[in-house]
C-alpha cells in the first residue's frame, strides 16, 4: 500500500517509504528474474513458527480413452494414496490458539461386528454358574482348552487317590510279595499304578494287567461310580467342544459389508444405501436384513437417553428385507417422513454424531445353525451424492462378479437439501403447474366461439329469470338452487340480476 506523505504535516518514521539504495535495487531485480519458489504459508502464533508447504497443482490428464476397469483401478489407487495433513490451516483452534484435533467417535459396533460394550460391577456372578454349559461355550479357546484338560486330569487324580487309599487301608501295599493275599486290585503297588488304573477305568481302555477282584465290595462300588461319572464328564466336555467348534461365528467372516454407505437419488427418492455380499458358494438360507440408528437424544421432559436405538426400514413392509443372497446386493432405505433422516441435509450430516448398525441374519446351509453378521457406519462414513459401481458382468454361460469393485463408489448429481425440502419443492412445483394449466383452459374457454352462444342464450332467458334472483350460466345449463356448488366445480362466472340486465 502506497502512502502519500502530503496528507501528514509530519510523517512518522514508521510510515515513511524507504528509499532503496543501488545495491538493494540490484538484489530486487535478481529476485524478480529468479523462478518463483515453492509456495509456503508461514504463520507465527504464541512464539511457535508453523510453515506449511503447498504442493503445485497436479496436471490434469484426460481419461476419455480409458476403459471402465482402468478407471476403477485408477480411482482405487487414488483413494488408497495417503493424504498430506496441512498444519495450521484446516484445524480447529482452542482458547489459547493451539491446534485442536477432532475427537474420534467411539463406535458402538466395530466394523468386524464386535460389540464395543463391557459389563462391570456385576455382583451376582453366581448366575453364570447356573448356566455352566453356556458359560463354558462363551469362553475363549485358551480357557476352554484349559477347562477341558483340567476336567479329565482332576477326575483321574481324584479316583486314583481313592484307589490308592483303598489299597493302603486294606493292607494291599504290605502284602505285595505274598502270593496267598488277594488284593482289591491286582498289580497296584503305589500311587502311580493306582492313577493308571483310574485312567484305564474311566476311559475303558482295559489293558488287562490291573484287574479288580471279587474280594473287595468297596472297590466294586467305586468302579461303578467312576464309570458313571466318567461318562457324564465325557458327554459334558465333548458336547461343549463340539458346540464351540461348530459355532457359526466364523461363517460371518465371509459375509462382507461395504466400507461406506451412500446417499443418492433412486427413482426420484433420496435413499440411504449400502452393499452386502457373501464370499462362499454355500448360501445363507432365509437371509434377513435389519438396520438400527444409534444416537443419543433428549426427550421433551428433559430425560437424556444415551445410545437410543431407532429402527431404519429396509423394506419390511414390502418384503425387500428378505434377501436371496447369491450375488452382492445393494440394500436401500428410502428416506421418507417416517425415516430418521427426513430433515437431514448434506451440511447437517457433516455435523451429526450418530451410528448406523446393520445386521444380517440367516441360516447356514451346511450346518443349519443361525448366523448373524454385523457392521456399522459412522456419520463421516456416509457419502452424500455417491453411488456404488457395478460389479456384475455377463460372461459365457454364467454371471461374473468382480469383488474388486465391491467398495467402489462414484459421484452423481444429488441435491444437497433434505428429503423434506425436496418434497416441499416438488409440491410447490405441482401446485404451480396445476393452477397454470387450469388458468390456460379457462382463457381458451372464454376466448372461443362459445362466448357468443352463451351471450345469446342469456338474452333469451332474461324473461324467465325475472324475480328469481341471480343465476349461474354454465355452458347453457342454468341452476338457481345450487349456485355456489356449480360455480365452484365448473369455474363459471356469477352475475347478479342488475349486471345481466345491463
Amino acid at each position: 500500500m502506497a502512502l502519500d506523505n502530503t496528507g501528514f504535516s509530519t510523517c512518522p518514521e514508521s510510515l515513511s517509504v524507504p528509499v532503496p539504495e543501488k545495491g538493494e535495487e540490484q538484489v530486487e531485480e535478481a529476485q524478480k528474474d529468479a523462478p518463483p519458489p515453492t509456495a509456503q504459508n508461514t504463520s507465527e502464533e504464541l512464539g511457535n513458527m508453523v510453515t506449511t508447504e503447498t504442493a503445485p497443482p497436479p496436471k490434469s490428464t484426460t481419461n476419455n480413452n480409458m476403459s471402465f476397469q482402468d478407471k476403477l483401478a485408477a480411482r482405487e489407487a487414488q483413494a488408497n494414496q495417503p493424504r498430506k495433513k496441512v498444519q495450521g490451516t484446516g484445524q480447529e483452534r482452542g482458547r489459547f490458539g493451539w491446534a485442536r484435533s477432532k475427537r474420534k467417535r467411539q463406535r458402538y459396533v466395530e466394523k468386524n461386528g464386535r460389540c464395543n460394550v463391557q459389563h462391570g460391577n456385576m455382583r451376582k456372578t453366581y448366575r453364570y454358574l447356573t448356566d455352566i454349559f453356556t458359560t463354558l461355550v462363551d469362553l475363549n479357546w485358551r480357557c476352554s482348552l484349559f477347562v477341558f484338560v483340567m476336567a479329565y486330569a482332576v477326575t483321574w487324580l481324584f479316583f486314583g487317590a481313592i484307589w490308592y487309599l483303598i489299597a493302603y487301608c486294606r493292607g494291599d501295599l504290605d502284602h505285595l510279595e505274598d502270593k496267598t493275599w488277594t488284593p482289591c486290585v491286582n498289580n497296584v503297588n503305589g500311587f502311580v499304578s493306582a492313577f493308571l488304573f483310574s485312567i484305564e477305568t474311566e476311559t475303558t481302555i482295559g489293558y488287562g494287567h490291573r484287574v479288580i477282584t471279587d474280594q473287595c465290595p468297596v472297590g466294586t462300588m467305586l468302579l461303578l461310580l467312576q464309570a458313571i461319572l466318567g461318562s457324564m464328564v465325557n458327554a459334558f466336555m465333548v458336547g461343549c467342544m463340539f458346540v464351540k467348534i461348530s459355532q457359526p461365528n466364523k461363517r460371518a467372516e465371509t459375509l462382507v459389508f461395504s466400507r461406506n454407505a451412500v446417499i443418492s437419488l433412486r427413482d426420484d427418492k433420496l435413499c440411504l444405501m449400502f452393499r452386502v455380499g457373501d464370499l462362499r458358494s454355500s448360501h445363507i438360507v432365509g437371509a434377513n436384513m435389519r438396520a438400527k440408528l444409534i444416537k443419543s437424544k433428549q426427550t421433551q421432559e428433559g430425560e437424556f437417553i444415551p445410545l437410543d436405538q431407532t429402527d431404519i426400514s429396509v423394506g419390511f413392509e414390502t418384503g425387500d428385507d428378505r434377501l436371496f443372497l447369491v450375488s452382492p446386493l445393494v440394500i436401500s432405505h428410502e428416506i421418507d417422513n417416517r425415516s430418521p433422516f427426513w430433515d437431514m441435509s448434506q451440511s447437517q450430516l457433516e455435523k451429526e454424531d450418530f451410528e448406523v448398525v446393520v445386521i444380517l441374519e440367516g441360516m447356514v446351509e451346511a450346518t443349519g445353525m443361525t448366523c448373524q453378521a454385523r457392521s456399522s457406519y459412522l456419520a463421516e462414513e456416509l457419502l452424500w451424492g455417491h453411488r456404488f459401481s457395478p460389479m456384475m458382468s455377463l460372461a459365457e454361460g454364467f454371471f461374473d462378479v468382480d469383488y474388486g469393485a465391491f467398495h467402489h463408489t462414484f459421484e452423481v448429481n444429488t441435491p444437497s437439501c433434505s428429503a423434506r425440502e425436496m418434497e416441499l419443492a416438488a409440491a410447490r412445483l405441482d401446485a404451480h403447474l396445476y393452477w397454470s394449466i387450469s388458468s390456460r383452459l379457462d382463457e381458451e374457454k372464454w376466448e372461443g366461439p362459445n362466448l357468443t352462444e352463451q351471450t345469446g342464450k342469456t338474452s333469451d332467458l332474461e324473461s324467465v329469470r325475472e324475480g328469481d334472483g341471480p343465476t349461474f350460466i354454465v355452458g347453457g345449463v342454468t341452476n338457481t338452487q345450487d349456485q355456489s356448488v356449480v360455480g365452484e366445480q365448473n369455474g363459471s362466472v356469477t352475475t347478479d340480476q342488475s349486471e345481466s340486465e345491463a
